[in-house]
């Protein structure tokens, strides 16, 4: 019997999940518009029903946040992204503008590799997929290592509601051992068209330098400004709410408070009445100890836990009803760690002077680890709120909404999204959330405007002429 080492046998998976994907994008790409649209709300529904089972799954595998919060995620990936998707044309004609003679044709870029991460682990596979399929792509999973149980489960779940929406159960598969060379076979594959990369700098600049095109995002180490005029208690109550969901393990979760020193000490109170707990001393040092690796990198063991878990993991003793570590941070760099970003209950707290220097304190936070990413303010002065989104190089800039909720299309108008765009300034391919509009091809059908005329007696197509032409590009299309 011939075995195979496990980096070659995972590097053979993925040729053949490729193979299959590329079968069923086939097939997917002769549906109609209304065909996908029922097919995506079949698999949102199915993916909405079994939200709590993945979400339960997810914690007690990676042991990363809140199942409750999870479940909020998965209903964020399945039926509010499916609502919000519901008008949006991608395939065929997606937009005619008469006046200028422009028809706009949506078609599939084809197979999508979907990297998974460990920390938002069912919620992102959900929303790659239906993306994804919104857009007329198959995908194919490469999970996380740690939670490849959970990740698989999910897959499983959206292929059997491929079966029962008329899709081919092929749309989606996941890598059942996943590797580093697997991923980098997957992403360097000639058939893959599109790389969706969530998780790791290391990981996201791999993607990019794959030869293959790729959407990927980079880490966020949110600052979150509260200015003289915001009001603290809900200010501060905001940025509990959002640094407690699923125990911070959103890359858009708040990794520091900056505030003015006229209202430090109302903010340091609202901070312990909603179960803040400031480290000094030796609880510090001892706190400090475990956060990072030797290389400076953060602490797995301590990425969405509790502030509970962490003490006890410190060796320290803490209040019982403390939600969050506080620790007023001297500084921000390497030698810094509350300066950096901390997926779990842990933030940095910094007093400033005034607006200005908050501006210039959030600036260098976000040089830190963020750029590009977000960055909230709580302020009722529209004048510095304006000042502070011209001049922060983010992609969100969140106004009086926790951090985390607003980020992900929560609590704003921001399309709903795991895949959150940093910008060039943050080394991706772009600023926004991602939605199928950005796993589309367009295909631009431009008619000329100032042609001369055939002959004296024939001048430029009038508006209704223009308009029937459209029509019957409409019908030849839709035939």
């Amino acid at each position: 019997m011939t075995t195979f080492d496990k980096d070659l046998a995972s590097i053979q998976e993925v040729r053949t999940l490729v193979s299959r994907a590329k079968t069923a994008q086939k097939q997917i790409a002769l549906l109609t518009q209304e065909q996908i649209d029922a097919a995506v709300e079949g698999l949102a529904k199915i993916a909405y029903e079994n939200a709590e089972a993945l979400a339960k799954l997810a914690n007690q595998e990676t042991g990363y946040g809140k199942w409750e919060d999870k479940k909020a995620k998965n209903v964020l990936a399945s039926k509010t992204l499916s609502e919000y998707m519901k008008s949006m044309k991608t395939i065929g004609v997606i937009e005619e503008n008469l006046e200028r003679k422009i028809i706009k044709i949506g078609t599939p870029m084809g197979v999508i590799a979907g990297l998974i991460p460990s920390t938002n682990p069912t919620s992102t596979v959900i929303y790659k997929t239906l993306i994804a399929v919104k857009a007329g792509n198959a995908i194919v999973i490469s999970p996380h290592p740690a939670a490849l149980k959970c990740i698989s489960e999910t897959v499983r779940v959206l292929r059997e509601a491929c079966y029962l929406y008329g899709l081919p159960e092929d749309t989606v598969n996941c890598i059942t051992l996943p590797t580093m060379e697997a991923t980098d076979a997957l992403m360097k594959h000639q058939d893959v068209n599109m790389i969706l990369a969530t998780g790791g700098s290391a990981m996201v600049k791999a993607a990019y330098s794959s030869g293959t095109p790729a959407l990927g995002v980079g880490p966020g180490n949110v600052p979150a400004y509260i200015e003289k005029t915001a009001d603290i208690d809900v200010a501060v109550a905001r940025i509990f709410k959002s640094k407690q969901f699923d125990y911070g393990t959103v890359c858009a979760s708040e990794q520091s408070i900056v505030t003015e020193k006229c209202i430090e000490q109302k903010v340091r109170e609202a901070i312990v009445k909603n179960g803040g707990y400031f480290l000094r001393g030796e609880d510090l040092e001892k706190v400090k100890r475990i956060m990072e690796r030797p290389n400076g990198g953060m602490n797995p063991q301590i990425v969405g836990r509790s502030a509970k878990y962490i003490a006890e993991l410190a060796g320290i003793e803490i209040p019982a009803e403390t939600k969050i570590l506080v620790s007023d941070e001297p500084g921000i760099g390497s030698r810094f760690p509350f300066s950096k970003e901390k997926l779990t209950q842990l933030l940095g707290f910094y007093v400033v002077n005034d607006w200005q220097e908050a501006c210039e304190t959030c600036h260098a936070l976000l040089i830190n680890g963020g750029l590009g990413h977000s960055l909230a303010i709580h302020s009722n002065d529209e004048d510095i709120i304006k000042a502070f989104a011209m001049q922060k190089p983010v992609s969100r800039f969140l106004i009086n909404t926790p951090s985390t909720h607003g980020a992900v299309g929560l609590s704003t108008g921001l399309a709903p999204s795991f895949t959150l765009g940093c910008g060039t300034v943050g080394g991706s391919a772009t600023s926004d959330n991602v939605t199928p509009l950005h796993l589309i091809n367009v295909r631009w059908m431009a008619y000329g405007l100032d042609e001369a005329p055939v002959n004296e007696n024939k001048m430029d197509a009038t508006q209704d002429e223009i308009a029937m032409i459209c029509k019957m590009v409409l019908e030849q299309l839709n035939a």
